[in-house]
């Protein structure tokens, strides 16, 4: 997810909620919280943001902390999710562990994995209020286990959505709804774009995908393609549908050239460049993250779900951050830190959507008054949403990142240096079917 760590000064390494304290309906100040003390839970709680996530945050823990007597959270700023990872990873080794954390999906699975993360199923068996269903099944899928055990909740989410030039599509008289049918279309009317602008400006380009795996990856799902067989044993990347996905694409940017793609550079300069050909008039459209939302201009820009691939309906990934509570956590603290991760996934998730641009991973922020309003102002943030709802769960690669680096380096080929879709996949495949051969290997 885009832009989601930020270096912290030392000043925020350690920040305890409500200047440190908790308070009582009298007004005394909140004990430590263990077993066998009078007073409110005390809890730790470690995330890694910083900027507007980490202000929403901070803002979180406060609101929830005045919101009732019975836990007190403290949280503790590390410097990034990765961060959080190790710093967690010498906790646990040490016996001495925060109540619950804040973290990338791939290290909850991770933890989970291994053991070292506490299952809520009954905490959420005994809060009538919880409502599962709520939860949007796609951010949900990567918080439970193979057995349907719940390890993590999801707070917000993310997902790649399309956004494009509405002066531009209505200048040459395109329907967008149309156009973001199949990708089929959007090559006719990048094709339609390019021939009205190119003219005007030698450097455009009809349309933007943006460059790496995320989103050609997207394109192939969408041809019904998928990464590796259910059984998780064979590799299915080079088969036809994601040859035929990726092969299109690949002649779109590389020989009819009515695509453009940046890459290289630091960091996410690609990504800026993207979105300042859009908002610069040098592309008609692009596909970004959710997250860009407060970087576009809406007067001029909007935003739409993915398109399908020939008659497939769209398969986009949504990814979420996710919040887990430690196993070795004393009870009574696991007991807390559920009440607070609940709200962070019920009350939190409006916020950072709003503050930020990311996803709500409950149906129900739609209906609520606040957010209907802040959508009447901002009506595509309602897109990402839309498109969570009808999205894929990213496959978690179980070799550590091998069949993943893989297919990453053939998308590199096709998109930049012009080898065949069909050519570079199967390459690609015969190193990622090595991975998962010794990966299995190793399980007997």
């Amino acid at each position: 997810m885009k832009k989601r760590t930020i270096a912290l000064t030392l000043a925020m390494l350690t920040m305890v909620s409500a200047v440190g304290c908790g308070k009582t309906d009298s007004g005394s100040t909140a004990k430590s919280g263990k077993e066998g003390t009078s007073g409110p839970v005390e809890i730790e709680f470690w995330y890694g943001l910083g900027g507007t996530l980490g202000e929403t945050m901070e803002e979180m823990i406060v609101d929830f902390n005045e919101s009732q007597d019975e836990v007190v959270v403290k949280g503790v700023v590390q410097s990034s999710y990765e961060e959080t990872s190790k710093m967690l990873q010498a906790a646990i080794a040490s016996g001495e562990v925060p109540a619950c954390y804040l973290g990338s999906h791939i290290d909850s699975t991770t933890f989970a994995e291994k053991g070292v993360l506490e299952y809520m199923d009954d905490y959420i068996a005994a809060d009538p209020e919880f409502d599962k269903d709520d939860i949007i099944d796609a951010f949900l899928d990567y918080c439970r286990d193979g057995e349907d055990h719940v390890y993590s909740l999801p707070v917000w989410g993310t997902t790649q959505v399309v956004y494009y030039r509405k002066d531009m599509f209505e200048e040459v008289g395109l329907n967008p709804d149309e156009v973001f049918a199949t990708w089929q279309n959007v090559a006719d009317a990048a094709r339609t774009l390019q021939e009205h602008y190119k003219t005007e400006e030698p450097n455009f380009f009809g349309f933007e995908p943006m460059s790496g795996p995320d989103c050609l990856v997207d394109i192939a799902c969408s041809n019904a393609g998928t990464i590796v067989s259910e059984d998780e044993k064979t590799v299915t990347f080079n088969s036809d549908a994601f040859v035929e996905a990726m092969e299109s694409a690949r002649k779109w940017i590389n020989e009819e050239k009515i695509m453009g793609i940046h890459f290289g550079g630091d960091g996410w300069e690609y990504w800026y460049k993207t979105i300042d050909d859009v908002m610069q008039g040098r592309a008609g459209g692009y596909i970004g993250s959710s997250g860009d939302q407060g970087d576009l201009d809406f007067d001029i820009i909007a935003a739409h779900v993915q398109p399908g691939f020939n008659d497939n309906p769209p398969k986009p990934y949504v990814d979420p951050i996710t919040a887990a509570i430690v196993k070795k956590a004393p009870d009574v603290e696991k007991q807390a830190a559920f009440k607070f991760l609940t709200y962070l996934n019920k009350v939190g998730t409006k916020n950072f959507s709003m503050s930020a641009g990311y996803v709500p991973v409950r149906s129900s922020v739609k209906e609520d008054e606040e957010y209907k309003a802040y959508l009447e102002k901002n009506p595509q943030a309602l897109v990402p949403i839309e498109q969570a709802e009808l999205g894929r769960r990213k496959w978690h690669d179980i070799t550590g990142g091998d069949v993943m680096t893989a297919l990453a380096d053939a998308c590199d080929l096709i998109e930049i240096e012009n080898v065949p879709a069909k050519e570079a996949l199967d390459d690609a495949a015969v190193i990622a079917q090595q991975a998962l051969d010794e990966y299995w290997a190793d399980q007997e």
